[in-house]
């Protein structure tokens, strides 16, 4: 009898803890179901102190109308909850008391009195057991949170950013023109004055005269979504002026001007698994997925298309060995590709005439280990090796050229984008035919060299000053696969500068480059006055790297540069900050070039 008793009285006891012990928020006040409290700077008063009180702050200033929004909605979730936690353990407590009355009614004798004790360890413990009971359901269920997105939208994380930039490109005096090859590859091929008839013009080349002043911005908006198993995807858009693959910016009134619409791109798609904590595969377009810690070999926003499998391990603390592998199309074959004209077949019918696959790849892999030598000191360690097959130009076979819209079977070597920097060679071979007609040399230029660089990365990072930062990064590259006897017979550019302008010096591209960069400060940007500085020097051959991948600011992008690059960053709030950076470049081989850029960044994520 002392047990039902006791049984009936505890659950009593427990249900009016549980109402006592609920917070304010969970109070009912009076407002029909579902009916949330809004907030105004000319809100009346309110049933609900707490809605009262937050009122006041916004009239006080203290809090903005959003955010006094989302905390009323808060309370008014946590009383949700709390009043279905109340009402499932008054059921609970009404069943638990019939019951114990039914049976202390069946075993005790008329007129028996009970006394009611219940321990507060069993008091907490019932409220936290209900609490818990109520709470799981309640997020199984969908109502922990009234209005909250659905299961499969909470699995969407979406993230972007903005920058909004102010450039300035300052040439001095003495710069010599400068061959623009990229113009000549994706467009018409130029017609060289060697030629019959003469050509009188010249062919495309840069500004490396006139100062230019320029207003910048751009804008990425991308998901990342868990879908089962390990497995991740994502999705990026961004701006650009083109498909460029070192630039997402976009210059105000460079669309056509009069305010025109801007382009939009895919700048990301991928799939990611990750069956182990310490390896992923990713396959579409992705971030680079090698170590850099600069940006002499790849350019930081460049995305990758193809394959690749990142891993590391902890093999002791502190050191943790990686290793990334990777392959990686360059540039696919059209599936039509072919030539223009037609040639009879053995049954002497006539057909066109397709062009073999000149399909381009990178192949790619870095090992390296990370080292904490003690909670102040750590170090990064890569070594990579890159294979690109096929990208170096090769001479057609003899190949009859009377219109600008003929083609050779070696045409499809020519880069299909590049900055600039490299050596170039001719890819058309166009005997000089005067009868039934004059032929017209109409040329395409290919990459005179062939690419296998080695590069080696280091990071060295001291926060003896923490949160303060100093560290340190350096990384070197050296093309294996250049011959310099090879690319000079073949190389139309990069010769040393001579007294007379008509005559060329011997060549002088190269196939090495280096880069060091001191950073002081805070090791990333997030908060109000986050700062940082760094300042550097950078060293790239024309021939260490494929121009078409490297910094496109420096220099105004591309190899055959040299000189030094100073800048800072400072934090104006939560995500937001502005960057300074002043930029000296100059021409390694070939004629003088020299260029100054200053930019000024405002930059916010979100």
């Amino acid at each position: 009898m002392w047990r039902e008793m006791k049984t009936r009285e505890l659950t009593a006891t427990a249900l009016m803890l549980i109402a006592c012990a609920a917070p304010a928020a969970a109070q009912d006040d009076g407002m029909p179901q579902g009916k949330r409290p809004t907030v105004s700077r000319d809100a009346p008063p309110s049933s609900n102190a707490t809605v009262n009180l937050i009122n006041l702050l916004v009239k006080q200033g203290t809090l903005t109308e959003e955010q006094a929004a989302t905390l009323v909605k808060q309370a008014d979730d946590e009383a949700y909850v709390a009043r279905q936690a109340t009402r499932d353990a008054a059921a609970k407590a009404e069943g638990a008391e019939k019951k114990a009355t039914t049976a202390a009614d069946a075993v005790s004798p008329p007129g028996t009195k009970r006394v009611t004790y219940v321990p507060e360890i069993v008091r907490k413990q019932l409220r936290e057991e209900i609490r818990a009971e109520v709470m799981d359901r309640a997020h199984k269920e969908g109502w922990a949170s009234p209005g909250k997105y659905p299961e499969w939208a909470q699995r969407i994380r979406f993230y972007g950013d903005i920058r909004a930039r102010y450039e300035g490109d300052h040439f001095p005096a003495g710069n010599a023109p400068l061959q623009n090859y990229n113009a000549i590859n994706t467009g018409s091929p130029f017609q060289e004055d060697n030629s019959a008839p003469f050509n009188p013009y010249l062919p495309p080349s840069y500004n490396v005269t006139q100062d230019r002043n320029r207003f910048r911005f751009r804008a990425r908006l991308g998901a990342d979504i868990d879908l089962f198993d390990g497995f991740t995807a994502g999705l990026r858009i961004a701006t650009g002026e083109n498909s460029s693959p070192v630039s997402t910016n976009q210059t105000f009134g460079g669309n056509g001007g009069d305010f025109s619409k801007y382009a939009v791109w895919l700048d990301r798609a991928f799939i990611k698994y990750q069956p182990l904590q310490d390896v992923v595969a990713s396959v579409g377009r992705f971030d680079n997925p090698f170590w850099s810690p600069t940006d002499l070999v790849w350019y930081k926003d460049l995305g990758f298309d193809g394959f690749a499998v990142q891993a590391k391990h902890e093999v002791d603390e502190g050191f943790t060995p990686f290793f990334v592998g990777g392959a990686f199309p360059v540039f696919n074959t059209d599936l039509n590709a072919g030539l223009n004209f037609a040639e009879l077949d053995l049954s002497k019918n006539v057909v066109p005439v397709k062009l073999p696959s000149r399909d381009k790849w990178l192949f790619g892999a870095q090992t390296g280990f990370a080292a904490r030598f003690d909670p102040e000191t750590n170090l990064r360690v890569a070594v990579a090796y890159y294979d690109f097959t096929n990208v170096r130009g090769r001479l057609s076979s003899t190949c009859v050229v009377y219109l600008a819209s003929d083609t050779c079977d070696t045409d499809l070597l020519r880069p299909s984008f590049a900055q600039k920097g490299n050596t170039y060679m001719r890819l058309r071979n166009i005997p000089d035919v005067p009868v039934p007609a004059q032929t017209l040399n109409f040329q395409y230029y290919g990459l005179a060299s062939d690419f296998r660089p080695v590069v080696a990365s280091a990071q060295l990072d001291l926060t003896q000053f923490n949160p303060i930062h100093v560290i340190l990064d350096a990384e070197y590259i050296w093309n294996t696969a250049f011959d310099r006897a090879a690319v000079s017979a073949v190389a139309v550019n990069n010769f040393a500068p001579t007294a007379d302008p008509n005559l060329q010096g011997p060549y002088n591209g190269g196939n090495q480059g280096w880069l060091a960069r001191l950073t002081v400060g805070n090791k990333e940007i997030k908060h109000l006055w986050d700062w940082n500085a760094h300042v550097g020097y950078k060293y790239l051959e024309s021939d260490a790297m494929v121009d078409a991948f490297v910094d496109s600011d420096f220099g105004l992008g591309g190899t055959n540069l040299k000189g030094y690059f100073i800048g800072g960053n400072v934090g104006l709030g939560e995500n937001i900050w502005s960057s300074v950076r002043w930029m000296s470049a100059n021409n390694i081989a070939g004629l003088p070039y020299r260029v100054d850029i200053v930019q000024f960044d405002l930059n916010a994520r979100f």
